[in-house]
């Protein structure tokens, strides 16, 4: 079986975030171009624009998380593909709160093993799990 169609649809945003970090391309045209190009449901499309949007609104808001989170690691020196994952992990558990919290982990775990690298993985999944963590405690109080 192939990859899921949200996993696809995740692979789209973090594709076009990407690129948004490397040129001067408008990351919402990338997005756009991006699921013109692929076979992907009306639904799905739907999920990866709301995602991105969101991403993109809140990303100071994730930066400042894994900051937080990653206290001995310059937010600055970290690679570009482990920063966004990390950051569209950590909106999605904010703003899409429909998504378990093992999917969003498991999706962002699968997402760096296929374009960053396994030490990567490890780092991303201490952050995010961390994160869940104190998400967790903080709704637990609410």
């Amino acid at each position: 079986m192939g990859e899921s169609p949200r996993r696809h649809a995740r692979e789209l945003v973090l594709q076009a975030l990407y690129a948004s970090e490397c040129s001067d391309e408008d990351p919402g045209i990338k997005l756009q171009r991006l699921l013109e190009k692929e076979t992907i449901s009306e639904n799905n499309a739907l999920f990866a624009r709301e995602f991105f949007a969101a991403v993109h609104r809140n990303s100071d808001k994730a930066d400042e998380q894994i900051t937080a989170l990653a206290a001995n690691w310059d937010i600055n020196r970290m690679a570009a593909i482990d920063l966004i994952v990390l950051r569209m992990a950590i909106v999605e558990l904010m703003e899409f709160k429909s998504v378990p919290v093992k999917v969003v982990l498991n999706e962002s775990i699968e997402l760096v093993k296929k374009y960053s690298t396994a030490k990567s993985s490890r780092f991303i999944n201490g952050v995010l799990d961390q994160f869940a963590k104190n998400l967790s405690s903080i709704s637990d109080e609410g």
